[in-house]
């Protein structure tokens, strides 16, 4: 799995994994992990853009005190200060329309063109032959990724919901409860 790019496809965790960062995760960066803290409280100025829930995300353990923000342009054309993730070469594509936002653009004009906006704190990251060796373990799933995953609006269920919309084994894997001792 080493070199192999995964730009633009989600990590998504399978039910083994017991890593409390990583359990039941979908990772993007981090996108299923809302915490309790307006976007507003921090940065004020991209409060009122945030889609909902309008909260932080819980982006991954690593660098919790940077801001990665991620955007779909809502107008025609590519907003400056925003700029679209990129597909890899020989891979799947990344999220249609997704992009990365410049938080130092100015919100007032970039903010407004931006059609969804989230903002991650923190990102995942694995050391050299780490992830590989995870996947190739069987502790991530290798799953194309949409623009909804990164902007659900019930981020809670996305980890069942992404296994499901995969059908086969993935749709029955998505069923097991999260305490497997209740079954």
């Amino acid at each position: 799995m080493d070199g192999t790019d995964l730009t633009g496809r989600l990590l998504v965790a399978a039910p083994a994994l017991e890593d409390p960062h990583f359990r039941r995760t979908v990772v993007l960066v981090v996108v299923n992990r809302p915490s309790r803290l307006p976007v507003a409280e921090v940065l004020a100025d991209w409060g009122g853009f945030a889609s909902d829930p309008p909260v932080m995300f819980a982006g991954g353990p690593v660098g919790e005190g940077a801001g990665l923000a991620l955007g779909v342009p809502g107008g025609a054309g590519e907003p400056p200060g925003w700029r679209p993730l990129e597909s890899p070469p020989d891979g799947p594509p990344a999220p249609q329309g997704v992009g990365v936002v410049d938080l130092d653009a100015p919100p007032q004009i970039l903010g407004v063109a931006l059609g969804r906006f989230r903002v991650f704190a923190g990102y995942a990251g694995w050391g050299e032959g780490q992830l590989g060796a995870e996947i190739e373990e069987g502790a991530w799933y290798v799953l194309p990724a949409l623009a909804e995953d990164v902007f659900s609006v019930d981020p809670e269920t996305l980890w069942a919901r992404v296994l499901r919309r995969q059908g086969g084994d993935l749709a029955l894997v998505a069923t097991l409860p999260d305490d497997p001792e209740l079954n």
